[in-house]
């Protein structure tokens, strides 16, 4: 790491997609990821939500059937606009790192939440290390005082390396009357799941 990265970025796509498990490097990825959704979710309701722009093939189907509407966390599906899915997965078993998420205390994560961030990250590479730095950010304390020019004293007393996640940017805001439910989708996989 050669200098503080100090632009915002979607906090939950770094931090909470990983809970996913599902492996980086695969070719579909969220345009977005959100953990509220004005009308609809609060950050307490613990949903994670993630938005796909989808180009309808047989590849992203047999991608979404694997790793998105069989996934165990898999609650909901919404087509919120031509080309755009939305999953919505229950976060429940990750309440305590949702509200350290929303405090800015990504250090104060569970050691499992923590384990999965940065295995899903590794161990090479310039965002490995500021991932590193923000779950261990006693460990960059004295190069973070440098770059910025500020004591180390002032850095320890903040502690943590990465802002908090702006809820204005981490909430969808698509009105749920835009949003188009799928039931039959969830029908279908409902009964799949019961066989």
């Amino acid at each position: 790491m050669k200098k503080v990265y100090a632009d915002y970025f979607q906090k939950s796509k770094v931090f909470l997609y990983p809970l996913l498990n599902i492996k980086k490097g695969i070719r579909h990825v969220p345009a977005e990821t959100y953990v509220a959704w004005e009308g609809m979710y609060e950050l307490e309701d613990c949903k994670f939500l993630c938005l796909y722009n989808v180009k309808e093939t047989d590849q992203y189907s047999k991608f979404e059937e694997v790793y998105l509407l069989n996934h165990n966390l898999f609650e909901n599906y919404y087509k919120v606009e031509k080309g755009s899915h939305l999953y919505v997965y229950d976060y429940s078993e990750f309440k305590y790192d949702l509200n350290q998420f929303k405090l800015g205390k990504y250090s104060k994560f569970s050691l499992k939440t923590k384990d999965k961030i940065l295995k899903f990250f590794g161990d090479i590479g310039t965002i490995s290390e500021y991932i590193q730095s923000y779950i261990h950010p006693a460990d960059y304390h004295d190069f973070y005082a440098e770059q910025l020019g500020v004591s180390s004293n002032t850095i320890e007393e903040v502690y943590e390396l990465c802002s908090k996640p702006d809820m204005n940017l981490e909430t969808l805001k698509i009105k749920l009357s835009e949003a188009d439910l799928f039931q039959d989708n969830l029908l279908s996989l409902e009964n799949s799941k019961s066989k």
